[in-house]
């Protein structure tokens, strides 16, 4: 029997620099399923891969966005790259099933138009765009921005109803769909953005004692305007050139809108002998850091989006048995438990107690990592989420439910062994 063809639609990162979407590739390749991917191509990448046994088609991403027209011509863009792309992937296989994750949330009208030939719609649901928007520019108060934001209302709206499923990455996410969205409870499934503790694990670094004389602070992950990497900045001004330590630098992996502002202020603060940007990070890069830091941050602020967001940094850090720091957040509190430190939203100099307090307390530091660790390797890791994402496409494609029975008969259990050679042994004479 022919594989069920999925295609996956990605805007926001490529594929496989995205963690989560290269996880549920994997998932369902390793299911059975093919799969087919549209995203846009990183620095060096090729229009085609073929890696892990998912085809990826890529086009060049859209001029870097600044103001409502910009950003607007770059989903425009970036819409029609992906049409002309999902027609190609239609011809070299049609697809079954495709899955758009946002942002933004535009890819609906694109499941419509391959809905009249009988695809279904997954919507992998990674950000609420009307908080993203309200955490970055506060309530509009003008005539352009509440018309900005009613648009990325109706946007949201568009998609749920499109949606046959929807992935929520948690279950504030999950509520949102439910109520705001209109979709029924059965049809939304929470598939959290879990590390894959088997991988994601610390390693011994090639020098014998690279931290002899410094402690390490690390930040991983996106750095855009809500994202407030800006405090990790202010955190290392207080260290150094308030309380004169001389045994602590940072490293900030990662990269977005405000990469080069916060290069440029690092440089104001003079701090740049003891910060290092390391831009894009892949898979090995991260794990040296991560497994070489003190104390991971976390320094996104209590806004409407990230209050109820899931931060993989957060995850990540616990898979690498890294204590760390973050502001109070409700889904942050419920990835890290008590395998974090948490201070109130904004409060700096808490943030900076809460981090000496570990450089100076090894116990603490050890106590946290196990921790960690433990709560990634066994709630948070990828394994239980997998298994619920893939239960999405096989109750949509109703594989492992098949009828009790066909025209007055019953199936045999072929996945039972022992049933199976039960009912081989009742063919024929009776075996005496």
């Amino acid at each position: 029997m022919a594989k069920t063809h999925v295609l996956i639609i990605v805007q926001n990162l490529p594929v496989p620099l995205d963690r989560r979407v290269w996880l549920e590739c994997q998932a369902l390749v390793a299911r059975g399923y093919e799969v087919s991917v549209i995203c846009p191509k990183g620095p060096g990448d090729p229009g085609r891969q073929q890696l892990g046994g998912v085809r990826i088609y890529k086009y060049r991403p859209a001029p870097q966005a600044s103001g409502v027209l910009g950003y607007l011509l770059e989903f425009v863009y970036c819409w029609i790259r992906t049409a002309l792309l999902a027609k190609k992937v239609w011809r070299d296989r049609p697809f079954a099933i495709m899955q758009a994750c946002n942002p933004p949330d535009t890819y609906w009208l694109l499941a419509r138009i391959w809905k009249r030939r009988g695809v279904r719609f997954v919507f992998d649901q990674h950000d609420l765009n009307p908080e993203l928007f309200l955490s970055r520019f506060g309530a509009p108060t003008s005539l352009s921005g509440r018309a900005q934001l009613a648009a990325l209302r109706w946007l949201e709206k568009q998609t749920y109803a499109t949606a046959d499923q929807v992935i929520s990455t948690n279950e504030s996410y999950r509520k949102v769909a439910i109520t705001r969205g209109g979709m029924a409870p059965a049809d939304v499934t929470v598939v959290r953005s879990g590390p894959d503790t088997s991988v994601m694990r610390p390693v011994r670094p090639h020098d014998a004692a690279p931290n002899a004389n410094r402690h390490t602070l690390v930040y991983l992950g996106i750095m855009g305007p809500q994202d407030g990497v800006d405090t990790v900045l202010e955190v290392m001004e207080e260290l150094v050139h308030r309380r004169g330590r001389s045994d602590v630098d940072a490293v900030l992996m990662g990269f977005g809108d405000c990469l080069e502002d916060l290069k440029r202020r690092s440089t104001e603060l003079g701090l740049d002998d003891v910060v290092t940007f390391t831009g894009r990070a892949g898979s090995a890069l991260i794990a040296q850091h991560l497994s070489a830091a003190t104390v991971g941050l976390c320094p996104d602020l209590k806004t409407p989006l990230n209050d109820v967001s899931t931060m993989n940094k957060t995850m990540e850090y616990m898979a690498y048995a890294l204590p760390s720091v973050s502001f109070d957040l409700v889904e942050t509190r419920v990835s890290a438990e008590d395998a974090a430190l948490f201070v109130p939203s904004g409060d700096v100099a808490a943030f900076t107690d809460a981090v000496e307090s570990l450089l100076d307390d090894p116990e603490l530091r050890v106590e946290l990592a196990l921790r960690a660790r433990e709560r990634a390797a066994k709630v948070l890791d990828w394994g239980p989420q997998s298994a619920a994402y893939v239960q999405v496409y096989d109750s949509m494609c109703a594989i492992g439910e098949a009828p009790a029975a066909v025209d007055g008969f019953e199936y045999v259990d072929l996945d039972d062994p022992d049933a199976l050679r039960q009912f081989v042994l009742t063919r024929g004479p009776a075996v005496t």
